[in-house]
């Protein structure tokens, strides 16, 4: 979803770098996947088209982050029975 980030962190040497792949439209998603010893995080629209891939060398990751935007629509809530793990239902 728009908003989505991941944040990728790699040695360079005697340094370190960040890049930041973030969703920049409505409707699209950040996918990482690991291939072959390349990590690659790529932007994807609702129809699976890629728009911007990263690809980073496996060994020289330090980092990878996803940061997703907090969902408004309680799509996330719907699992939840609005009570702690712990308190036993009143019957």
């Amino acid at each position: 979803m728009k908003g989505d980030r991941v944040e990728i962190v790699v040695d360079a040497g005697d340094t370190t770098r960040t890049y930041e792949v973030v969703a920049s439209r409505a409707g699209r998603r950040v996918e990482t996947a690991v291939r072959r010893g390349v990590v690659e995080v790529s932007e994807v629209t609702r129809t699976g088209a890629v728009v911007r891939t990263a690809r980073f060398m496996a060994n020289r990751v330090l980092a990878l982050v996803e940061q997703p935007v907090p969902r408004e629509d309680g799509s996330e809530k719907a699992g939840q029975s609005g009570r702690p793990f712990g308190d036993a239902p009143e019957t």
